[in-house]
């Protein structure tokens, strides 16, 4: 029998969005239901709810999540009612012409539930990313839901489903950043401060937050980074160079998604360097750069789709790693806040005054 929930809402780019009841069906073949513990506030779904994705309103909002599985359609073997499960947006479809070639991380075709989750009027919900978490409970695919440590915190491992892993498979799968690198990361909130992270547990030995936050500097040094440069104060291409003896980075990420932070990547990094872009530019966003500089400097330009991550392989060994104490995850909840506060959690991030707000339900 299909259920009612408690859940946020975007109903159009100019309204703030709202705390509504939705119905969410029993799960088919292939789909679970998840009970959620907790959903962090990510820029994408504010980007949602102004209708900077797509314009597919309504929108079932947040998608950074952890819960329980309540219950399991017709075929699910892969996960079992009870299991805690963190939520990721590339359940992988193995039959596309990137899972073919071995390359899952590129899967062309991932799976989402079938069915709609509606408004009670049957008006039928767009859930952000195929999850819509800032719900009591939500409906997906079952290859959405990877099994972790139920003894984690819930609030700090539903960070792995979105940006924890984004920043830290920029550095760590993307750039391939290893033992004696120098990195730099451009764009310190949740996302950059992950790259940072991620390549201190790589190994790399100079690690370079760029910011023009004073305070995300702060919290750059707390994760990981050795060096900060205020980029309201000073060029930071130079200051990259001057840091690392004149020749620029072995790696830096690109964590805003700008052209004028992609050319601060691309000419702060060593010749044969690497330059991953992690941030999401906006469509209208263009471009215009000498061609021939591409071609003397060398080296590689990636972009980073979800950190190039596999969740199965990856969430995991983060939440692992987050146990041991080896990487602070705790550091990235700045506060836990009711479902009734999301928009309130989206004026504070356009703020700049958190990494993330969490939702605890």
């Amino acid at each position: 029998m299909s259920q009612r929930v408690r859940a946020v809402i975007a109903v159009g780019s100019d309204a703030p969005v709202e705390l509504a009841e939705i119905v969410i069906p029993d799960p088919g073949p292939g789909e679970v239901v998840v009970a959620i513990a907790a959903c962090g506030v990510c820029h994408t779904d504010l980007a949602y709810s102004e209708g900077g994705i797509t314009d597919e309103f309504p929108f079932l909002l947040g998608h950074e999540a952890a819960g329980t599985v309540e219950s399991i359609g017709d075929g699910v073997d892969s996960v079992a009612v009870g299991d805690f499960v963190v939520l990721n947006w590339r359940a992988v479809c193995g039959n596309c012409r990137a899972c073919k070639r071995g390359r899952l991380q590129y899967c062309f075709d991932t799976f989402n539930a079938a069915q709609a989750m509606t408004l009670t009027d049957g008006t039928k919900l767009t859930p952000a990313l195929g999850i819509g978490a800032f719900s009591e409970k939500t409906l997906v695919h079952a290859g959405q839901c990877t099994k972790v440590d139920p003894s984690a915190d819930p609030a700090v491992v539903a960070l792995i489903g979105c940006g924890v892993m984004a920043g830290f498979g920029a550095a760590v799968n993307t750039g391939a950043v290893s033992r004696g690198d120098s990195v730099a990361v451009i764009g310190c909130g949740g996302v950059g401060n992950a790259a940072i992270a991620g390549a201190r547990l790589a190994g790399a030995t100079k690690i370079i937050a760029v910011d023009r936050d004073a305070r995300k500097l702060t919290w750059a040094t707390e994760l990981g980074a050795t060096h900060t440069i205020n980029a309201s104060e000073t060029d930071v291409v130079a200051a990259v160079q001057n840091i690392t003896s004149g020749f620029g980075a072995d790696v830096v990420v690109d964590a805003v998604g700008r052209p004028e932070t992609w050319k601060q990547a691309f000419y702060a990094r060593d010749l044969a360097g690497t330059v991953v872009l992690v941030g999401v530019p906006t469509a209208d966003m263009q471009l215009a750069m000498p061609l021939l500089d591409f071609f003397s400097r060398g080296g590689a330009l990636k972009s980073s789709w979800y950190g190039d991550c596999l969740p199965e392989r990856d969430f995991p060994m983060l939440v692992e790693l987050y146990r041991q104490g080896r990487l602070p995850l705790e550091k990235f909840v700045s506060e836990r806040i009711g479902i009734e506060q999301v928009e309130e959690a989206f004026g504070t991030m356009r703020k700049g005054n958190v990494l993330r707000s969490v939702v605890v339900l």
